[in-house]
């Protein structure tokens, strides 16, 4: 068996069973602890699962792992970026919203031990917290879909519409002059319930997501208060988002090139806007 058509079924086989022991793994795939160590190694890394005292649990991650697929690298290394610097403007004792996103998760792994009262629809994301003791967590009803581990629907908007959160942090599949926008219909409902939700809201998108339009529009992007990218961005996406009136926040890769011009100003320019006005929320 291929390297990439042994990880693809341990991730789905740890995805069905929320927990797989190391040594069932070990039987099902017909390989080596040490290749089954190694493998859960570099899906922890992807964000797919997560590593525990004598197995894996599902983290969110995407149902498929590729090591053939060359924009992976880049796209996780600017994802954790993106929640690095997302988290700098998080503060402790906030209500934090985090929707199911694989940016989104990075930027929840990055809160774990912090003061903070969490709500999400992401049974992954719930994950991480469960066991914190300095953070509350709400973890949103309803239907649960099978591929991402998100809870979605009338139930989770129902209570959604019963909250008020500082802050929601979400993701997109997509972002163009229009707004923002998602591949599941259910789950763009939701979305917009938790953009009603909140006093400020953070998306959280690399640099690939511009340009690109999926199912159904989630919001304007006078709906966003910040938005996080990596410095991939390009100066025509820089301008639109600035014009919306959106505060855009710049993440750094290690390594990377010096920004641009309005790369460096992006911050500076954004910092002289207001965000304590009312933005129209989706209705």
């Amino acid at each position: 068996m291929q390297t990439h058509d042994r990880r693809t079924k341990m991730i789905d086989l740890v995805r069905i069973r929320g927990f797989a022991p190391l040594e069932e793994l070990v039987r099902e795939l017909g390989v080596s602890e040490s290749t089954v160590r190694r493998d859960l190694d570099a899906l922890q890394r992807q964000g797919a699962a997560k590593r525990t005292h004598g197995g894996a649990v599902y983290s969110g991650g995407l149902s498929t792992a590729t090591d053939s697929n060359e924009r992976q690298p880049a796209n996780w290394a600017a994802k954790r970026a993106i929640a690095a610097r997302t988290v700098e403007v998080i503060a402790d004792g906030e209500t934090v919203l985090l929707d199911g996103g694989t940016t989104t998760y990075e930027v929840a792994r990055l809160l774990v031990g912090r003061s903070l009262q969490v709500v999400t629809n992401s049974l992954p994301v719930a994950n991480l917290f469960a066991s914190q003791s300095r953070s509350d967590l709400v973890l949103l009803g309803g239907y649960v879909s099978p591929r991402t581990g998100v809870c979605l629907g009338p139930y989770a908007n129902e209570l959604l519409g019963r909250l008020h959160v500082t802050t929601t942090v979400l993701s997109a599949a997509g972002i163009t002059a229009d707004g923002l926008f998602n591949a599941h219909l259910l789950l763009a409902e939701t979305e917009q319930a938790m953009l009603r939700a909140a006093g400020r809201v953070i998306v959280v998108a690399d640099s690939s997501k511009f340009g690109s339009k999926s199912l159904t529009l989630v919001s304007g992007l006078d709906a966003i208060d910040q938005l996080v990218c990596d410095a991939g961005l390009l100066d025509s996406w820089r301008e639109i988002v600035l014009a919306a009136g959106v505060e855009l926040l710049i993440a750094t890769l290690p390594d990377s090139p010096a920004p641009s011009s309005l790369a460096s100003d992006t911050d500076a320019a954004s910092a002289k806007k207001t965000n304590s006005r009312q933005r129209p929320r989706p209705v």
